[in-house]
């Protein structure tokens, strides 16, 4: 069995696979602070929540963009597994990830696998929208090559901020109001976030396919996919296991 793990700023999600089957999946909030004991702690009972022991892992995949993180998750698959994880980068990617890029190596961990990924399920070309801590666009061309994308404050991540500097506005569901002009509080702050959120990537994802001269299939992902591209209209698909299955991918390529 695999282990892929995808380590974001706010949530963490951990999946399983056998072969090439995600047998189980869970999302957990991201603490930083965590160190390698305290993520083995919090492992092993989700594992064996649907009886899986840590000897029925073979290896582990990892993304991660938080550092201090990859270490301590480093060390801790070190001791459960006696192995080293392998660690999602554009160079551990290898063909997979072809780039026209500048420096490959700057792009993150989770916008390689989702671009392995999204070439792997949907073809070329395809663009990727994530909806973490981060709305992360990537891009790859008619030619299969990542050629560069889109980094903007996510969802919740505009949401805090609101509810933090306006002391009169609580926080609220983000979900759809079913009306663009609000007749109340919350269903004004809520039209703003997610019908605001789904237009603003229908009109950067025009302007992609403007600069490469064509549309392209437009894949969503990351936990509040589900409910902004229901509003979309450039978003053709949603597949929340876009980043585990990249890793999955990946690490399949290193073995072979």
């Amino acid at each position: 069995m695999l282990l892929a793990i995808d380590v974001g700023n706010t949530q963490t999600v951990v999946g399983v696979y056998q072969g090439e089957s995600l047998l189980h999946r869970w999302r957990v909030a991201t603490n930083k602070k965590h160190t390698s004991d305290e993520l083995r702690v919090k492992l092993v009972p989700l594992l064996s929540s649907e009886g899986i022991a840590v000897g029925d892992l073979d290896g582990v995949a990892l993304a991660s963009v938080v550092p201090q993180l990859t270490l301590s998750w480093c060390a801790a698959v070190r001791r459960m597994i006696g192995r080293e994880a392998l660690v999602c980068t554009a160079e551990a990617a290898g063909g997979l990830f072809e780039a026209d890029y500048p420096n490959p190596r700057e792009v993150g961990a989770d916008r390689v696998a989702d671009a392995v990924a999204a070439k792997a399920l949907y073809g070329a070309p395809v663009v990727v929208v994530d909806f973490g801590t981060a709305t992360n666009i990537e891009v790859i061309d008619a030619e299969g090559k990542f050629v560069g994308g889109v980094i903007a404050p996510g969802v919740e991540t505009s949401a805090s901020a609101l509810f933090s500097h306006a002391t009169k506005l609580g926080a609220i569901d983000l979900v759809d109001p079913g009306v663009a002009i609000g007749r109340n509080t919350e269903e004004a702050i809520q039209a703003g976030i997610v019908y605001g959120e789904a237009d603003r990537v229908d009109g950067l994802v025009r302007r992609i396919f403007g600069q490469l001269g064509y549309e392209a299939p437009v894949v969503a992902t990351g936990g509040l996919a589900s409910r902004v591209a229901a509003q979309s209209s450039t978003i053709t698909a949603t597949n929340p296991e876009l980043t585990l299955e990249g890793l999955r991918l990946i690490y399949a390529a290193r073995e072979a």
